[in-house]
C-alpha cells in the first residue's frame, strides 16, 4: 500500500504513536464508520439533535505507517488547530503538502535542504482527535494490521 492510496480516506483515529527504533516512527490508525443512530448532545442549556457519533470500526484492521527516517515529526491536539489558507496540500485527512507552516518550520529550524538529507516532503494526517506532521525524504511504509482480540 502507498500514501498515496490513502489521500482519499476520511475520519481516522490515531491509536498509537512511537520509536520501534532511534529515529523510525511508526504511527498506527483506527478508520471509523459514522453511527446509524441518531443523538442528541447537550452543550449547557443547549440541544443539538440528529447528531451522529463517529466510532472506530473494529472489523477492519489497523493501518499501520512506518518512517525508516524521518527529519522531524509534531502531534497537536485537532481541537487547537484552525484551518490556515496559506498551507497547499494533496488529499483529504492524509494529505502531502508542498506549502505549510511545518515546511517553514522544519527549513528554519534545521539545516534539512535538498542537498542534505536530499529532497524531502512534508505528510500530514489529519485525524479525528490528532493533527500528526512529518518530514521526511522517503514515502513510509504502510500495510494493514489485524485486530488482536
Amino acid at each position: 500500500m502507498k500514501y498515496s492510496d490513502l489521500l482519499n480516506l476520511k475520519d481516522i483515529y490515531l491509536e498509537q504513536i512511537f520509536e520501534p527504533e532511534e529515529n523510525t516512527l511508526r504511527l498506527l490508525f483506527s478508520r471509523s464508520r459514522t453511527s446509524e443512530t441518531p443523538e442528541t448532545i447537550t452543550i449547557g442549556e443547549i440541544e443539538i439533535e440528529d447528531t451522529y457519533s463517529i466510532d472506530v470500526d473494529e472489523t477492519l484492521p489497523f493501518i499501520q505507517m512506518d518512517f525508516e527516517w524521518y527529519i522531524g515529526y509534531s502531534v497537536r491536539n485537532e481541537s487547537y488547530t484552525s484551518w490556515d489558507d496559506y498551507e497547499e496540500f494533496e488529499g483529504k485527512i492524509f494529505r502531502i503538502y508542498s506549502k505549510s507552516r511545518y515546511l517553514d518550520f522544519i527549513k528554519v529550524g534545521t539545516f534539512a535542504s535538498e542537498d542534505y538529507p536530499g529532497p524531502f516532503k512534508h505528510f500530514g494526517i489529519s485525524c479525528l482527535n490528532h493533527v500528526v506532521d512529518v518530514a521526511s525524504v522517503s514515502e513510509p511504509i504502510i500495510k494493514e494490521v489485524q485486530r488482536t482480540k
